[in-house]
Formats: C-alpha cells, structure tokens, sequence
C-alpha cells in the first residue's frame, strides 16, 4: 500500500510533464509542502505511537475499540484545527493566497488520510485486508488523470484525483474496522481526547520538525525563486521519496514486530541499510537516465538534485532504523525528539543561504545536511544504549 501510494503517481510522471511543464509541477509541488505541514498536525505521530500501543493489546476488543476512538476523534479535532490554520495562512499570506485553489484541494487528502487509519491495519498486522481495494482505488484515480488532464491549466486535476482516491480509501478502511470486525466508535471524551493528543506530543514534534528543511525548502524555493525551480527540484526528489517509501516499508511492517521482540534489531538494521545503500548507488549512477526517461528537457536540472538527495536516503534509513525502530520502540520519545529538533533547526538555518545562492541545488544540498544529522545521531545514542545493555 505505501508503494501503490507514490508508484501511480509516478507512473503519470512522463505524461504530466509534457502536458504541464516544470511550472505546472512547481505549482502542485508548492502546495503538497504546504499540507505536508497540515498532514503532520492530523497525524500527531499517532502513526507510531498508536501502533505501539495497540500491537500490545489488540486481543483486546474493548482496548482496540477505545485507543481507535480516541485517536479518531482526536484527528477529526486536530484536522479542523489545521483547516482552520491553513485559512488563516491563505487569507494573510499573498503567495497562499495566489495558489489557494490548488492548496485546497490538495488539503482533501488529509481527512481522506485520517479515515484509511493505517497505524490500526499495521498494529493488527491486517494490511491485506484493505491493501487490494486500496490499489483499486488509487488505480482508478491515476487512470483519471491520464483522460483529464490535457492542457497546462489541468494541473489542478491532479492532486484532486489523489485525493479522491484518499477518501475512497478511507471509506473502504472504515467499512472493515467498523462493520466487518465489529470495533465500537464511542463517544468523544474530552479528556481522553486530551489525554490522547499530550501523550503523543513529543512524536509530533518528532515528525514536524523534518518539514524545517524538507517541506520548507520548497515552500523557500516558492517564494524565492519561480516555480519552475520548485518543479525541478521537486521531480528529482520524487524518486528519493519514492525509493525511501520502498525502504521504509521493513521498518513499517517489523514496527509491531519489534515492539515484542526488540533482539530481533540487529538482523532488522543489517537488511535495512544494505537496501538502502543499494538503492542509493542505483539512484546517483544512474540518475541522468532516471530524469530522462521520466522528464521533458526542460527538467535536465533534476539530474543534480537526484544525485544529491539519494546520499541522504542512506542517512534517512540511519534515521529509521535506530531512531523511529530502537529509541521510539524503547520509550526514548523525548530523546529522538530533541535530536530531531536541534537537527531541523540547523537544517533550516542551512537552507536560507543555500537556497538564496544556489536555487533548487541549494534546496537539495539542505536536505543532504539535515538528512546527516538526523541519522548520525540516532544511530550514535542507539548504539551506545545497546552496548550498554550487552555489557
């Protein structure tokens, strides 16, 4: 499923930049790095910490019908706070308020995405039981954009088929945990709704902090420069997105395996980063054919920003194995959020200079740093508490 969620995109690359232009992507690009900052505010790392807690409990059907309502409605009550925040952003800030038809539809996938409820399939260990008719969905709506979009004003057509394809995904997901296993939505509390929010607090951090320089380097780029420079950088980043989604998808499905059986991190690390340096070798040597087959010529800049954002894959994996699988599964919230922090800051102090002197370059160098630290560390702090526990 996490594949399907970047691949259909991808697929409809070669087309959309023909019909639409590295403007045309600079405009959908600007948008998506705004509501990857809204999606995070919905999520509030409840992706992580809502898996935790119900892998351990999920024989429990009054336990899993209490954290899921808990953590839905407190997405619903942190969802309506980020439309509003975003309304506001829209109405104050002129460059937002330019895009904000794109920037509003674009902002249908996040309720689309609070209704899939992925962190519950993943800590039951049930992916397959939404996976095809989430496939079906996301095919359906690609294929949309395919007979659609046909001029370069079309480019607003798809974030709206995407996230069409959220939202029947959601449904479909909310028809099996609520009808087909039988888990009870009770009432909102506010306490508990409360509760539910503070105690995933330093996860949201954790997760907000990366948009410093991830998401924030193209919103930069949109405001500094035009948004052709944000579409080249943006298609060259794509394929380190999409390559790290692939990746990824080990640490999402051992993440409840690990939380009962954590001896098992050493063979989940080896495999991990021999992947994820494969795959980083793939990318840098042959990134001028990747551009190529994908893009138009107008895009032949997305050729350095591939090869120096699939350095910071490896470094990305760093992060994931040692910090989201080993300091987060064993409770260290508070210490993966303050590395993260102090290395979104300095990513984000980096990305000023950088991006003012050397464009989408300089946004792609941005992400390289900040990628480093937040892997290093991690692995560093992690290392040392296991030698410690060896000893």
């Amino acid at each position: 499923m996490q594949v399907a969620g970047f691949i259909f995109p991808l697929l409809t690359l070669p087309y959309l930049s023909k019909v639409v232009g590295t403007e045309g992507f600079g405009k959908v690009a600007f948008a998506s790095a705004i509501i990857m900052w809204i999606q995070t505010i919905s999520d509030w790392g409840f992706n992580y910490t809502g898996t935790r807690t119900l892998a351990v409990v999920r024989e429990n059907m009054d336990e899993v019908s209490r954290i899921f309502s808990n953590i839905f409605w407190s997405r619903i009550v942190l969802t309506g706070c980020a439309l509003l925040l975003l309304l506001l952003l829209i109405m104050f800030i002129p460059e937002f308020n330019e895009n904000r038809n794109i920037i509003l539809i674009t902002f249908l996938m996040v309720p689309g995405n609070a209704l899939v409820s992925e962190w519950f399939f993943q800590a039951l260990e049930r992916m397959k039981y939404i996976t095809l008719f989430n496939l079906l969905a996301k095919f359906t709506f690609m294929m949309c954009v395919f007979l659609f979009v046909r001029e370069k004003d079309d480019y607003v057509l798809q974030p709206l088929f995407i996230s069409l394809g959220f939202i029947t995904s959601g449904c479909i997901a909310m028809y099996f945990i609520l009808i087909r296993w039988g888990v009870r939505l009770r009432k909102p509390s506010f306490v508990e709704v409360y509760t539910t929010i503070k105690n995933s607090t330093d996860v949201f951090i954790n997760n907000l902090m990366p948009n410093l320089y991830n998401s924030m380097s193209t919103v930069l780029l949109g405001f500094y420069s035009s948004p052709s420079s944000v579409g080249i950088y943006s298609s060259g980043k794509n394929f380190v997105s999409v390559s790290n989604s692939m990746v990824s998808i080990l640490s999402r499905v051992f993440y409840p395996y690990l939380a009962r059986r954590s001896d098992k991190h050493s063979t989940f690390a080896r495999i991990n980063i021999v992947v994820s340096l494969l795959v980083t070798i793939f990318l840098f040597v042959l990134a001028p054919l990747i551009i190529h087959i994908f893009y138009t010529d107008e895009f032949e800049g997305s050729i350095t920003v591939l090869r120096i954002t699939s350095i910071a894959l490896l470094f990305i994996t760093l992060n994931t194995v040692y910090g989201t699988n080993y300091l987060l599964l064993h409770n260290h919230d508070r210490l993966l959020r303050n590395i993260t922090v102090t290395s979104s800051i300095v990513g984000f102090v980096f990305s000023f200079p950088l991006i003012a002197f050397f464009d989408y370059t300089g946004a792609a160098l941005t992400f390289l740093i900040s990628s480093l630290f937040l892997g290093i560390i991690p692995m560093f702090y992690a290392l040392r508490m296991k030698n410690s526990v060896d000893k």
